[in-house]
Parts: C-alpha cells; structure tokens; sequence
C-alpha cells in the first residue's frame, strides 16, 4: 500500500454536509435520461413519443460508436424528448408504470467472469448500457473499448462537498464490490484502489485490496490527482476511472442481468432541513428528492454533482446519468448595505479579506461572487491550490492569446478541472470554464 500526500488543494468549512443516515425515497411518477449532461457524447435517438419501453430498452446510442447505448432507467411510456437548439437532445422523460418490466442481459458468476474473454465481456458492458460509467483521462471522455488501459483508479471517497460516502453505499455490498474488482480485472492488468488515511470504514472493510492511502483536502480523490502523483510514464495518461458506487453498478448488472437503477444519492447544503442520505434510482426528478425536504422560501440554487464541478438545475428537472448529489443553497442574490465594509465573519473565502479565514465553524455557502471580474493580478492564488501544479494564470493567459502550445506546456492537459483556480480568484475570472472548455476543443480537434 502506496501513501500519497497531496499538499495542494483547499477544504471548505461549508456547513449541510449529508449526514450517514440513509432514507429510502418514494417511487417517482416518471424519471428521465439527460443526454445533454454526458459529455462528448453525440447521442442518436432510439424511441419516440409514445413508445412503451422497458427498464434497460435503449433509448439513445453514440453515433462515435453506435453499439454503446445508454438504457431507460425506467419502465413504462415515453412522455416528452426535448430539444433544445440546434436539435440537441436535452431529455428524454419516462412516465412510470406501476409495475415496471425489464430487459434482460446474460448473467454471470465468478467462475465465468474468470473465463470471459474481454471482447465478450466489452460488449456485454456497451449492451448492458453500463460501458459510459468507464472513462478515460485526461479528457474524461467515455473509454475507448479497443484499448486496454495502462490502470484503471477507483476512488472510494469525496473531498468535495457533498458525495455520498463510501460507508453509506458499501455498508452490507462488500461482496458484491470484490465481484465488481474481478470484471475491472479483465479489462486492465492493474486496478488501482484509493482512499483517504481517514476513512476507517474502507481501510476496515477492503484493507487488502486498498493500493493508495493519500492525505490531502479537496481534490486529493480525484483520479487525476492520484494518478499526477504516481506516474512514470506519459503512457499511463491515458488510465481510466470510475468511483466505488460505480463498481457496484456494473457487479449488479451482470450478476442478475438486469440494467441496475438503484442509486444512493447525497442530498446536501444549508437550505435542507435533513441533509441525508437517499436511497432512490438513476434519473430521478429533482423536486421529488426535495419535496418536503428544504426551505425553498429564498431563492435556492439547485446544484446537481458538486458544488465546483456540478451544474445548476430546476425543480422541473431531473437527476443525470453521471451525478449522484444535489446540493441546496442561497442564490446570495440580495444587496448587502455596507458590505464592502463587513467583516465577513460568516463568509467561506480562500482570501483573508475575510476574518472567515480565521474561523474554524462550519459556514453557510451561497453564490454571491462578492465582486465583479477584473484583469488578472498574478496574485498566484490559483497556483496555490492547484493539485496538479499547473500555472492557471499562464495558462489562461496562453489560450487568451491563442498559443494553444503554450498552454499544453504549462500543463493544461493535467489539468483535473476541480474548479478550485476559479473560487479563489479575487478578479472573479471564470478560469475554470475558459481551461476546461480549452481541453475540450483540443480533444474534439485530435479526434
């Protein structure tokens, strides 16, 4: 076992963590797949309005390689395909019958997950609609099935508020994780397994399979992190990931050969009531997960997948196929009289213009940028917590002028897109957008 300590990155004091209780939530009246939240996917429609489909029919494929589809998450009658401009496919929503059939896939025990040859078990994940959950770095794309990765990173925690944590979706699933560990064994020589020195309950139950203990705040755990710390190679760039709740997804599906929908979502931030966790399924709508739950009397933001890297939503909408946490806070929208001249004692902020820097309690997050976006400084702030140890202002600065080389050589493709260089930057420049978006279209031009 590999100990990694991670210096650079930043840990919020932002109170409505989720606690380690778990509710099972409700059946929805209908859920619905978002292709428009699957990146780099360029999805070609499988239904129409009106089909009846079953758990696990297909409803989209990727026209990059029309055998990988993504499946209804649930069982009953197409309702609605939005698109919005230039036809993007933003949702497609299933209205629910009461008693949901499935498709079924071929299953497998573990003497057989021992025998399959890789293509075979490749294209049972790519039917079973499971292969997106394998993606590869440093893109992030959905993993190229041809290629046999150098390693493939499971992480088993969540420094960024607010995941679900790995005791609450593992607790009485070991067995059914070790299986999971055998099918990510047949398609990469190594399996790397990570978790925080702090998580007792992982390092407790999988101490033997566990191959990285690191130390670090937020984004110690995200796989590009681990994997800029271990490398030796420019080959291993190309290592694929998925988290631990993802492992048990792919373990279900083969061993009962049925599409799994089951998800374990952490419901989080200082506008609900009871920050828990839910047991509920993949696509669910957000004011279902809500209902009853938060005071929505000020105006909320919806945060779907993390606070720095998740996307805003409504009410009207609906959990993606990738996100597993919604988050609750204040817009922050109100004007503040005076506040230049406040203290800000009870504002989280990396800076220390704020006596918040000095105190330890857990504090209220809202989305109030407290300024307005300014010429760059060179303050070096975002240097400062990058865990990558790329220079974001140069960076940046390189894309602003086209020197696309440049970026690449200040690291821009290590880049772990954790969000951290935009939240301390005192000018307010949106660095994590203009990165990531710059990767993006490198990706999108070598392919």
């Amino acid at each position: 076992m590999i100990s990694v300590n991670i210096k650079k990155g930043f840990g919020l004091n932002i109170s409505g963590k989720p606690s380690p209780k778990v509710e099972v939530l409700e059946k929805p009246t209908r859920v619905a797949l978002l292709p428009e939240r699957i990146p780099f996917v360029k999805p070609r429609l499988k239904v129409k309005i009106g089909d009846q489909v079953k758990i696990g029919t297909p409803l989209i494929e990727d026209k990059r390689d029309p055998d990988v589809f993504f499946l209804s998450p649930g069982g009953g009658r197409i309702a609605q395909i939005d698109f919005g401009p230039r036809r993007v496919i933003r949702e497609i929503s299933v209205v629910l019958d009461h008693n949901e059939a499935y498709e079924t896939f071929p299953t497998f025990n573990e003497i057989q997950i021992d025998k399959i040859a890789r293509p075979d078990l490749v294209k049972t994940l790519k039917t079973g609609g499971l292969w997106p959950l394998l993606r590869e770095l440093p893109f992030r794309d959905i993993a190229t099935p041809d290629f046999t990765p150098p390693a493939i990173i499971v992480d088993l925690d969540a420094t960024e508020p607010f995941q679900p944590a790995a005791a609450v979706y593992l607790k009485g699933n070991i067995d059914l994780f070790e299986f999971g560990l055998k099918i990510l064994q047949k398609l990469s020589p190594t399996v790397l397994i990570s978790t925080s020195a702090d998580n007792a309950f992982v390092r407790q139950q999988l101490n033997g399979y566990l191959t990285h203990i690191y130390k670090g705040e937020y984004p110690a755990n995200d796989p590009g992190v681990l994997l800029y710390h271990i490398k030796k190679t420019p080959a291993e760039n190309r290592t694929w990931y998925l988290n631990g709740q993802d492992v048990l997804l792919l373990a279900r599906l083969l061993k009962t050969g049925r599409y799994p929908v089951a998800r374990t979502i952490a419901l989080g931030g200082h506008l609900i009531n009871n920050q828990i966790h839910l047991l509920t399924r993949t696509g669910v709508p957000l004011d279902h997960i809500v209902r009853e739950r938060a005071d929505v009397s000020d105006a909320a933001r919806y945060i779907v997948g993390g606070i720095f890297r998740g996307y805003i939503g409504n009410p009207d909408s609906y959990m993606g196929f990738y996100e597993t946490s919604l988050t609750l806070i204040s817009e922050g929208a109100e004007k503040e009289f005076l506040g230049f001249a406040r203290p800000g004692f009870n504002k989280p902020s990396w800076s220390r213009a704020f006596l918040s820097s000095f105190n330890p309690a857990l504090m209220p997050m809202d989305c109030n940028r407290h300024g307005e976006e300014r010429a760059c400084i060179n303050c070096g702030y975002c240097t400062q917590v990058c865990p990558v140890d790329i220079l974001p202002q140069f960076t940046y600065k390189s894309i602003l002028t086209d020197e696309i080389e440049e970026a690449l050589a200040h690291g821009l493709l290590d880049c772990v897109e954790c969000g951290l260089c935009t939240y301390v930057c005192p000018c307010k420049i949106e660095l994590y957008d203009t990165l990531k978006n710059t990767k993006k279209a490198y990706y999108l031009e070598q392919i």
